[in-house]
């Protein structure tokens, strides 16, 4: 099998199924890639070789013309010189080249045809090998992008797996359960300390501003009476004082004696 028929059918092989029996697609396309140039490195030279012949046929019929020219020009001299027998064998000679120049001639013109043939067979061919390359770059590109696109269904997939959620899901669930155990525990640490009622007064501190806001609406729009003198104040606390019982009292200044030593406490550390 010629270069040119091989290449040919290396060409004109159907490049898919290769890729579908090869473990390596991009592997394969490359190694049929470089089986290509080989096949029209070797056709080159070939073609070279024949361009080569076809130059040497045409010189060959060139210098059998010229030959032949030169003994006629002898032929001239012996007739010039009354010699006959001389230039018949001149021309005899003359004969002799005309055939070979003839015969050199009709080799070269096929010698000629043919290389012509195999010059447009090669450029064919050199564009069949580009042709291949850009669908080799192309076909590669498609098997990376499938190759990233299973990756990331892959993925996706994954994340898809319930069981990673249901564990964040079944560790807040926890968390929330020591949380509340620890509220629960503090509540009831405040129990038994005794410091409900100072909860009492820390909840009572937190309304009173808001209390305090409404009843100055009130009064500014004129749907409460004005502030009652600092003296009424004063007697209306007096008489809660008195309103309360001796327990409720005895908590009442064990209240404000750890509110003053916190405040004291602050004082030393700002110092």
């Amino acid at each position: 099998m010629g270069i040119f028929a091989r290449l040919a059918q290396l060409i004109k092989s159907n490049i898919n199924d290769m890729i579908s029996t090869s473990e390596d697609p991009e592997k394969m396309l490359n190694q049929v890639v470089l089986e290509m140039n080989q096949h029209l490195h070797e056709a080159k030279k070939q073609v070279a070789v024949a361009i080569a012949d076809e130059k040497k046929l045409a010189k060959q019929a060139e210098q059998e013309a010229s030959n032949a020219a030169e003994w006629e020009r002898r032929a001239m001299m012996a007739v010039k010189a009354q010699d006959d027998e001389l230039a018949k064998e001149a021309l005899a000679r003359k004969r002799e080249h005309d055939g070979l120049a003839e015969q050199f001639k009709v080799q070269w013109q096929k010698q000629k045809q043919a290389v012509d043939q195999l010059k447009v067979a090669l450029r064919a061919l050199n564009n069949k090998i580009e042709e291949a390359k850009r669908k080799k770059a192309l076909l590669i590109s498609r098997k990376k992008r499938a190759e990233a696109q299973k990756a990331i269904q892959a993925t996706m997939s994954g994340l898809k797996n319930a069981s990673a959620f249901e564990t964040f899901d079944r560790m807040e669930n926890q968390i929330n359960q020591i949380e509340a155990e620890a509220e629960a525990g503090a509540e009831l640490a405040e129990e038994y300390s005794g410091d409900v009622l100072k909860e009492r007064f820390a909840q009572l501190e937190t309304t009173a501003g808001a209390e305090e806001d409404l009843v100055s609406l009130k009064r500014k729009m004129g749907l409460l009476p004005p502030e009652p003198e600092p003296e009424t104040q004063q007697l209306r606390v007096d008489q809660e004082y008195e309103a309360l019982d001796d327990a409720e009292r005895e908590e009442l200044a064990r209240a404000l004696e750890e509110l003053e030593a916190e405040q004291q406490a602050e004082l030393r550390m700002k110092r």
